[in-house]
């Protein structure tokens, strides 16, 4: 369907992201044509889902290459901001399962007339899914994608690529997702319990470290890992230069979850000991009004085989890339260095939510 036939009434009274809480089930049905905006619309049963149909999707790409599912089925790529693994892991993961894609870059200089116009962001999607199906959506704005997607024009599933330094749902899917698969965690749901050879026992911790007031990647991981119900008390450590730390706004929304705890720390090497993974992000330089502080941040941290010498034999070493220098390059032999496992299994996350929403998992 890739004509402008409402899946659900236009002008509709917006929507609040607090209204789909939880909405995203076990049930496929729950998530067929509706918008992705935030990791809080997905249960713990619907996590589990994503999670097994994304093993599928692995298992479908390395036994046959992909399939046909998705056939005739177009997805409009639109980014604001410049993407890499993003746009191009969603662009792949189309075309896996049989469908196509049109890219829009919205960002200074890109292929699109619409904003120098003087068009608003919603007409521009709104003309756009008249030639799609789905769209995924990247915006420097926060908040930006969640008033395109709930505020009753659309009448196509919108998929939030990242807002600012908002939330980056999709990130925080393939992320917990990796983290499930290479730990082998147990969810709190029926038939949550682990099935893989590395089961995982006893606390899980897990620090984040470098610039977490910009990181949208940690606001939506810390969100989704303590809301999702893992059956082990969490353990979340953030670890950032003065000035980055993790926002209120987050440690305030994960305090509501009993079975999650958090710490703070500025010594990475204190912040490593007894960890089950580290998630390490960028000092991310075009959040930074003034050059000045961004050097001063930048190389607070960096992650070398030293550092992995005091850390557990298991600990796994994450990252959304793109790196600068806060991972050196010889760590990327060492087999708990899992970034490139991860954007790998972007691409079958994506593939799974591109099936679900589009009602063909």
């Amino acid at each position: 369907m890739t004509d402008c036939t409402p899946l659900r009434p236009t002008n509709t009274p917006p929507l609040a992201v607090a209204d789909l809480t939880n909405s995203l089930t076990s049930e496929p049905k729950t998530w067929k044509n509706s918008p992705l905006i935030s990791v809080t619309q997905i249960s713990t049963s619907g996590l589990l889902l994503l999670f097994q149909t994304a093993q599928s999707m692995r298992s479908l790409v390395r036994t046959n290459g992909g399939d046909s599912r998705l056939r005739h089925r177009v997805l409009a790529s639109v980014f604001y901001e410049a993407s890499t693994r993003t746009s191009c892991s969603f662009q792949a993961a189309m075309m896996r399962l049989g469908g196509t894609f049109l890219h829009v870059d919205g960002g200074k200089g890109g292929n699109t007339s619409a904003s120098k116009k003087g068009e608003s962001l919603e007409d521009t999607i709104r003309c756009l899914e008249c030639y799609s199906d789905v769209t995924v959506l990247r915006h420097p704005l926060t908040g930006s994608v969640q008033r395109v997607a709930l505020g009753g024009g659309t009448v196509k599933p919108v998929i939030n690529a990242g807002d600012g330094v908002g939330e980056h749902p999709t990130q925080a899917l393939l992320d917990a997702f990796t983290i499930w698969d290479e730990l082998g965690v147990s969810l709190d749901v029926a038939g949550g319990d682990s099935k893989s050879e590395k089961t995982h026992t006893g606390q899980l911790v897990i620090i984040m470290l470098g610039d977490l007031k910009h990181g949208r990647t940690v606001h939506s991981l810390a969100k989704l890992l303590a809301r999702s119900a893992i059956k082990h008390e969490l353990v979340l450590r953030y670890c950032a230069p003065p000035s980055l730390e993790m926002p209120s706004h987050v440690k305030e929304y994960v305090e509501k979850f009993p079975n999650t705890k958090q710490e703070e720390y500025t010594d990475m090497r204190e912040a490593v000991q007894g960890a089950n993974v580290l998630y390490v992000t960028r000092v991310q330089k075009e959040r930074f009004d003034n050059v000045d502080d961004y050097e001063k941040a930048k190389g607070a941290y960096i992650v070398n085989n030293s550092l992995m010498k005091s850390a557990t034999s298991t600990m796994i070493v994450m990252h959304p890339l793109p790196r600068v220098d806060e991972i050196a390059t010889e760590v990327d032999s060492d087999p708990r260095a899992c970034y490139f496992r991860q954007m790998e299994n972007g691409m079958f996350v994506r593939m799974a939510i591109l099936a679900l929403v589009l009602g063909t998992p």
